[in-house]
């Protein structure tokens, strides 16, 4: 059976590469050995940044930078009443001028690019335009997990990864059938999570910690958590159950 061609796109001679590169949750020393090698290499280095111009990304990998790349910083806001698209848009341009200049660019990503990152939204952008390879990094999910000391899964568990942004019925129908789970974009939905944690006798299994990996991490009981002081940063793991 002859096999389907898969098409490759055409890129612009000369070109740049455009690199996704995951990070890790916070601790430098999680970045792997490819992205720090692409990462010191590439003449012009791209991260999110928060409205007060910080970012997390970069705070990450600061001691590897050479302190002559070229930076760019690309603001996307996450409000609910405004969409980030026109910011991806505006920064997916800025980045493609410097490809368009035989430029390699690497754009830092907190965890893992494909796993709810932002360079995903880049990635859609540009990579029919620019040869662009993904660094896959360690997820917050995998680390918290090392951090607290507790194994996901076992043999055939079902993990599941959800969002608590989700509304609670979703989130409790989704958990129900979860032999093991992660819960992640908790902020101010925290509240809602653990009613619906608690409504499924859930709690008692419930694991919470803040920031892993970084310096400022904190691992706090379930029913000790200040509403008022969840951060972003932040996911609740509900471990497997089943006993070796």
């Amino acid at each position: 059976m002859l096999q389907p061609i898969i098409q490759k796109p055409s890129y612009p001679q000369n070109s740049g590469h455009l690199y996704g590169l995951g990070v890790g949750p916070g601790d430098p020393e999680l970045l792997t050995l490819k992205a720090l090698r692409l990462l010191q290499a590439a003449p012009v280095v791209a991260y999110p940044v928060l409205e007060d111009g910080k970012s997390l990304a970069r705070s990450i990998i600061a001691d590897y930078l050479s302190g002559s790349q070229i930076e760019i910083p690309m603001y996307f806001p996450f409000k609910p009443d405004q969409s980030a698209q026109p910011f991806y848009d505006k920064a997916a341009e800025k980045l493609a001028e410097h490809l368009s200049a035989s430029q390699d660019v690497v754009v830092l990503c907190e965890g893992d690019p494909f796993f709810y990152g932002t360079f995903m939204y880049l990635f859609t952008r540009l990579s029919e335009r620019f040869p662009t390879e993904v660094v896959p990094g360690v997820s917050s999910v995998m680390a918290s997990a090392s951090v607290l000391g507790t194994p996901l899964t076992y043999r055939n568990d079902a993990f599941m990864v959800l969002s608590g942004i989700l509304p609670a019925e979703t989130l409790a129908d989704r958990l129900k059938v979860a032999d093991a789970a992660a819960i992640i974009k908790i902020g101010r939905h925290f509240s809602k999570v653990y009613a619906v944690l608690n409504q499924l006798g859930l709690t008692e299994r419930a694991l919470y910690i803040e920031r892993a990996t970084m310096p400022n991490q904190r691992i706090v009981p379930l029913k000790q958590v200040n509403l008022e002081t969840v951060p972003y940063f932040s996911l609740i793991l509900i471990p497997s159950q089943w006993q070796p």
